[in-house]
């Protein structure tokens, strides 16, 4: 079984700007979300809602950025970028929302791209992981198959496809509603949009460190 990246098949084709416009889009809704639960005690639940949409995003834009298909160590580096930043920023994490368990999301996005990674040369390595790092991440099994399923949908199409939906809406069970689906048709329109957006390659984590240390300063302040 292999798995290749959205944006180098005919089913999904992501083009780079739009990947980017996804990227950003999450990252607003993300941040409206976290301010909602740090600074204004939940206030605004609209802004958690309308953020469910976030991690599919994220998860899909993280696979189709991993270059599977390619030789080389790209996408060892990007996943391994990811777990570091990851664990230097699981203090501050913590600090800002009160729990260290489940593990930040840039936790789970490094997991899962290491399971798939790890799939071509182990299977039960990968199999491992996935089952060990399900119980301490963020969306813990459900976001690790969401980068799974994504990975099968656009290598295989066809039934995967169906597969990629019903994996976004087994989020239920940890969100309480299904609004993480609306995060399929932005992913589908977004994401095909030729606009020419730049991709600078630590704009993501560093973004995710600085807002949580922003929130964490604000929060002591107010």
């Amino acid at each position: 079984m292999s798995f290749v990246p959205l944006h180098r098949t005919s089913d999904a084709v992501l083009t780079s700007g739009g990947r980017e416009l996804l990227k950003w889009l999450a990252l607003a809704l993300m941040t409206g979300d976290h301010v909602n639960k740090v600074l204004l005690d939940g206030g605004q639940p609209w802004l958690t809602d309308i953020s469910r949409v976030v991690f599919p995003i994220f998860a899909v834009v993280f696979v189709c950025n991993l270059r599977l298909e390619e030789p080389g160590m790209h996408g060892w580096n990007a996943a391994l970028r990811t777990l570091v930043s990851g664990l230097l920023v699981q203090p501050l994490h913590a600090w800002a929302f009160g729990y260290w368990l489940p593990a930040n999301v840039l936790l789970t996005l490094s997991a899962g791209a290491l399971v798939l990674l790890l799939w071509k040369r182990s299977p039960l390595a990968s199999i491992a992981l996935f089952v060990f790092a399900g119980l301490w991440v963020d969306y813990s099994w459900f976001g690790l198959g969401i980068m799974v399923a994504a990975a099968l949908a656009f290598s295989r199409g066809g039934a995967c496809v169906a597969f990629l939906g019903l994996a976004v809406g087994l989020l239920v069970f940890i969100n309480g509603n299904f609004y993480a689906l609306a995060a399929l048709p932005l992913i589908a329109v977004v994401g095909r949009l030729p606009v020419d957006v730049p991709r600078w390659r630590w704009t993501f984590l560093a973004y995710y460190v600085g807002h949580l240390g922003a929130l964490v300063v604000l929060d002591g302040l107010s």
